[in-house]
């Protein structure tokens, strides 16, 4: 007798384990709860450390091809920064007299 005791306790557990969880969702359902406000924040960090990753892997990608879209020869930024206006440049195109000479 106790072996069918035990063998029907088993069904009976899932059976009242099912009604359980039917009548749990019937009243959840019912009497909905609000939503948390720390729901709310923790989505708005997750979102703002998402596009932090992805700008820095637009940043990573950008670094890493940049050189492939430079021309050759071409001056970067921080090269063209570097020269000061007038420095290398002269008026005259290549004459012979500067520009301060022949005005005086």
């Amino acid at each position: 007798m106790d072996d069918i005791l035990l063998a029907l306790s088993i069904p009976v557990l899932v059976f009242a384990s099912g009604i359980y969880g039917a009548c749990d969702h019937w009243r959840r359902r019912r009497r909905p709860t609000a939503p948390s406000p720390y729901a709310h924040q923790a989505a708005r960090l997750a979102e703002r450390a998402m596009l932090a990753r992805a700008q820095d892997i637009v940043d990573g990608a950008y670094e890493t091809l940049a050189p492939l879209y430079d021309t050759p020869g071409a001056r970067t930024p921080t090269e063209a920064a570097d020269v000061t206006p007038g420095a290398d440049a002269s008026r005259d195109h290549g004459r012979s007299a500067p520009a301060a000479a022949r005005k005086g």
